[in-house]
């Protein structure tokens, strides 16, 4: 059975400081319909990134919404090229 296509996409965040930063937003994120792998990492400056796949469907909106929920900034997402 052919699984439907996934698409990288990678968030910079604004606010993480800390490892419970990353787990608030990895608990955020992981909880958004259609998110199916997620990387969160600390990238300093306190800015943090989430690099996930997510099914064609997934709504950016609500990876807003979500990170925005779990007290922090969405200051970029982009699609990731093809490796």
């Amino acid at each position: 059975m052919n699984q439907p296509h996934t698409r990288p996409l990678v968030l910079t965040i604004e606010g993480m400081t800390c490892e419970g930063c990353v787990r608030a937003v990895r608990g955020a994120l992981g909880a958004v319909p259609g998110v199916k792998a997620l990387e969160v990492g600390l990238s300093g400056d306190k800015l943090g990134w989430a690099r996930l796949e997510g099914e064609p469907s997934l709504d950016r909106a609500a990876l807003e919404a979500a990170v925005e929920e779990a007290g922090f900034t969405l200051r970029a997402l982009t699609e990731e090229e093809a490796r």
